[in-house]
């Protein structure tokens, strides 16, 4: 099972805070494990204006603002720019499937700055990963549903309606599933 450019959709009995009600865009996933990002939990009282000035990158006027969402409890201090395929940073953006790049080098943060970049983007601090078969028995044990990634929905403005507009694309309502999970 390949689930690199689907969307991983956290069931309410999934029990890690962290990921509670998570929408999460796998990137990357192998036989050695899988790495993703939440696109539906924004940093609050961060914004791109503020971690470029910390890193010292000079934004023009025209420079672009972007919301910094909580990408996963793993190295939550390094940064990853997700975004529409038609930003180009060369061998260091990472092609996914669904016409989806991710660039974790300052370029893009520098085109972003100037005013340029992609067309759509989101800046994750921090990153979802699991171990080898790690992703597959949390799925088997019901803590996530699987579902195909519409930009549409993961560069969307609005992050607390992401996880009920992901179960919507399914032709499930929210208010239907059950925090109790049960075997038969």
């Amino acid at each position: 099972m390949d689930l690199t450019g689907k969307l991983l959709i956290a069931m309410p009995a999934l029990g890690d805070p962290r990921f509670e009600k998570s929408v999460i865009l796998i990137c990357a996933h192998t036989d050695e494990g899988a790495m993703g990002l939440i696109v539906n939990k924004s940093i609050p009282d961060l914004s791109l204006s503020n971690l470029l000035e910390h890193l010292e990158i000079p934004r023009a006027e025209e420079g672009r603002e972007i919301r910094i969402r909580y990408g996963g409890p793993v190295e939550r201090g390094r940064g990853f720019v997700l975004h529409s395929r038609d930003y180009r940073g060369g061998e260091t953006t990472m092609k996914i499937p669904g016409g989806y790049g991710m660039t974790a080098t300052l370029d893009v943060l520098e085109a972003l700055a100037r005013g340029e970049g992609p067309h759509r983007a989101l800046l994750a601090l921090g990153y979802s990963g699991w171990g080898p078969g790690q992703l597959e028995d949390e799925i088997a044990r019901n803590d996530w549903l699987t579902a195909e990634a519409e930009p549409a929905l993961i560069f969307a403005e609005d992050d607390p309606a992401k996880w009920g507009a992901a179960l919507k694309t399914m032709g499930i309502d929210p208010i239907t599933l059950s925090a109790t999970a049960g075997r038969a």
